[in-house]
């Protein structure tokens, strides 16, 4: 993939108007080249040219010239999806032919992202469809402002992700474990690790809850599906859309260094390509990305609460207590009492509430039916209406 001669590094404080940016504290770039610097020879250490400092405004036409951008971003930091939508926005002005990948999907479920693109379905069907609170779980409200800009201007959405199941499965057993069938779901071609990238995994292995007894080749292979599998889908949709421009957006480490989807992508189909990381927390050396984004934290707005500790049991979700002062305490819920609806949306699971809850505000109002079982009497019905906090 194309690499620029040195890094930009963009300190991006605004990304919803003008942009405005700001110099890197000094002691975090000491701190990071230090760092970069640890393996290398005195007259090899990295050198950062200040001078080089930019905005995103600066980069958008380098970035338009590319047929796929990559912008990595750690899930739960508001501020990345930010920059995210604010660059697909800009190059949306330049491309009108643009489309987004997301990792937050998976492939199976891609006739679903179409629907909700051409408005036959709502955003809570598309989440329900695409089983988002059970195979991403993350709070929807971190990508909502992109996807509702995708519809609103009729982007093409590409579910990049392969299914769960089949993540998990080769996890458990490896590739030679699969059956036939699981096999002809893997990417035709799947490129073995280099050694960079089987250190980077191990890694992330060796601080991974390993209480099953995983193997780490397994791990290793299941991240290479994971890899291989949204590059192929990539790859596979600028094929099928050339007048297309790609813009695909995923976990930091599936862009860094380009030996997660990046280069596995150009193996499959060489285009002009751009690589971005937003606040990247390791090493900053040559050959981590073309550009690195520094956006000042910025959380989500306050979400609407019932203030319960929830149980998921087999097919319902029990409350095991109110927290002191929640709604749920106000409104006189008793730990035990199982949640059966929010609004008539009936709750089989912990994803199902969330789905209900995702864009409740605090003050929102919301109807809990709930069912009180007793030991001797018979099962009690009970409704309350109830504000958020």
């Amino acid at each position: 993939m194309p690499r620029l001669k040195y890094f930009i590094i963009l300190a991006v404080i605004s990304v919803c108007t003008h942009a405005e940016s700001t110099l890197v504290s000094a002691v975090a770039i000491e701190q990071t080249l230090e760092t970069a610097a640890t393996s290398l020879p005195v007259e090899a250490s990295p050198a950062l040219n200040l001078n080089a400092f930019s905005t995103m405004e600066r980069i958008i036409p380098a970035l338009a010239e590319g047929r796929v951008v990559f912008i990595g971003e750690q899930h739960t930091r508001y501020d990345h999806h930010l920059t995210q939508l604010e660059i697909i926005r800009r190059l949306h002005a330049l491309h009108p032919q643009l489309a987004i990948g997301m990792e937050i999907f998976q492939q199976p479920f891609q006739r679903y992202l179409d629907e909700y693109i051409a408005g036959s379905i709502s955003e809570q069907e598309m989440l329900r469809a695409t089983e988002y609170y059970r195979r991403w779980r993350l709070d929807y409200r971190h990508y909502a402002p992109i996807l509702r800009y995708a519809r609103e201007h009729r982007l093409p959405l590409v579910a990049l992700n392969v299914p769960t199941e089949l993540i998990r499965e080769v996890g458990r057993v490896g590739f030679e474990g699969l059956n036939e069938d699981q096999r002809q779901q893997l990417p035709a071609d799947i490129e073995p690790a280099d050694e960079n990238y089987r250190q980077r995994v191990k890694a992330v292995f060796e601080n991974h809850p390993n209480d099953n007894g995983q193997r780490f080749e397994h791990f290793l292979e299941a991240q290479l599906l994971w890899d291989e599998g949204m590059a192929e889908r990539a790859a596979a949709y600028l094929v099928e859309h050339p007048d297309h421009q790609l813009v695909v957006i995923a976990g930091n480490r599936h862009v860094a260094w380009g030996s997660a989807i990046p280069n596995r992508l150009q193996r499959r189909l060489s285009v002009p390509a751009a690589s971005i990381l937003n606040s990247w927390d390791g090493p900053v050396e040559p050959g981590l990305a073309d550009y690195l984004l520094m956006p000042a934290e910025r959380p989500l707005p306050p979400a609407g609460k019932i203030g319960a500790l929830l149980v998921d049991g087999d097919n319902h979700v029990t409350i095991s207590a109110c927290n002191a002062g929640s709604a749920c305490a106000a409104a006189g819920i008793k730990a035990g009492d199982r949640i059966t609806a929010i609004d008539e949306n009936g709750i089989n699971s912990i994803a199902g509430l969330r789905l209900a809850l995702w864009d409740k505000k605090p003050g929102d109002i919301i109807n809990i039916d709930i069912m009180r079982k007793h030991l001797l009497l018979p099962d009690k019905n009970l409704s309350y209406e109830i504000t958020l906090k």
